[in-house]
């Protein structure tokens, strides 16, 4: 396998070997993560979005206070709004991945055990 073409090819035909539909738990539970995750990733987003507006809207009015427009220039108001809004999005997403992952193995273990009523 001396070149990338030769290389692709061999990829190409154990690719092909490879069953594509397999109900495994494993390829469940990955389906399962990667369903969480995007609930995250979209949870996080909105959450920074919301951020970014509640952060924005009184630095940029904060201009009109002299120690506001004395001590912090264009950028230090663009690195506070990128810190809250990042910290917005990695908390909120982080609590719903938990959250979503918390649900999972409750009902996992409701299937397993029987409670008595």
């Amino acid at each position: 396998m001396g070149t990338a073409r030769e290389w692709w090819a061999v990829r190409r035909q154990d690719m092909s070997m490879a069953p594509l539909n397999t109900n495994t738990s494993n390829t469940i539970a990955q389906h399962r993560a990667k369903q969480y995750s995007h609930e995250g990733v979209k949870a996080g987003v909105k959450a920074a979005t919301i951020a970014f507006i509640a952060s924005a809207i009184p630095l940029m009015g904060a201009r009109a206070i002299p120690w506001a427009r004395a001590n912090l220039n264009y950028a230090a108001q663009a690195h506070i709004i990128s810190l809250v809004s990042g910290a917005a999005f990695f908390v909120v997403a982080d609590k719903t991945i938990l959250a979503s992952a918390r649900k999972n193995s409750f009902e996992k273990l409701a299937i397993h055990v029987e409670f008595p009523l």
